[in-house]
Parts: structure tokens; C-alpha cells; sequence
């Protein structure tokens, strides 16, 4: 029998759970200064898109448009960034960051720049509720 699912600590603790997809875990970065979901496969051990068998890769390509669109509708960005890297967390997460000219990090990779602004509880709860409804999530319990 494989392992659970779990979750790396260092996204668990940098990031708040949206809610959960067909196949991923969606989360929002604790970071005010960017619009930043981040989607994870609920799958023990998995590191590498190419891991994923087809079928999966298309439903994650699936989740990661759907996050794209109903981010663009709530923030209008000028870019959307979509990217995996895994260098500092090896498990497979897919990054879905609306980008605006003159934000923080523009025009470079919101990685490492800076300190982060962390939601205050009613801004968090407020863009949780807006991305739960433009998602069709249930609110949190």
C-alpha cells in the first residue's frame, strides 16, 4: 500500500487552503503583494509532471486553466505567470501568479524579492471567499 498524501510543512506554512480539485489541493501564498495560487496533486511522492500518467497530466493542465481564468477575473492582471520549479520544494506544485505591471518584483520572478506583506484575517478571508465562489468550492468549515 502506498503512503498518504501530505502536504510539504513549507507550503502548509507559507500558503492557506482554498480548497480541493479533482485531482489537487489549491492553496493561496501568504503574500499580499501577489495574487498567488499554487496547485498541488494529491499524490504520495510525486515530484515530476512527466510522473503523472496522461489522463492526470490533462486534468492538472485542466485545474491549472481553470485557476488561470477565475484568477484573471478577480485580479485583471497584466501577465500570468504558470510555473513549476521544485527547487526548494521537491513535491510536484504548480504556481499560478497574476502579475501587474509595477508590482513588486515587476518584471522579474516574485521569488526571493523582498519581504512579504501576509493577509491580514480579513483580507484573507475575503480573497478565500472570492476564489472559493469563482471556483465553485464550499466555504471553509
Amino acid at each position: 500500500m502506498s503512503a498518504p498524501f501530505a502536504l510539504d510543512p513549507r507550503l502548509a506554512a507559507d500558503c492557506f487552503v482554498v480548497g480541493e480539485l479533482g485531482l489537487s489541493r489549491v492553496l493561496l501564498m501568504d503574500d499580499l503583494r501577489f495574487p498567488w495560487l499554487i496547485l498541488v496533486p494529491r499524490i504520495a511522492g510525486l515530484r515530476e509532471l512527466v510522473e503523472l500518467p496522461r489522463e492526470q497530466q490533462h486534468e492538472l493542465l485542466d485545474e491549472i486553466n481553470r485557476l488561470a481564468h477565475v484568477l484573471h477575473a478577480i485580479t485583471r492582471p497584466d501577465k500570468m505567470n504558470i510555473a513549476t520549479l521544485g527547487n526548494v520544494v521537491a513535491q510536484l506544485h504548480v504556481h499560478v501568479i497574476a502579475r501587474h505591471v509595477g508590482d513588486a518584483a515587476w518584471p522579474r520572478p516574485v521569488w526571493g524579492v523582498g519581504e512579504r506583506l501576509r493577509y491580514t484575517e480579513d483580507e484573507r478571508d475575503r480573497v478565500l471567499g472570492l476564489l472559493r465562489a469563482g471556483l465553485a468550492l464550499p466555504a471553509a468549515e
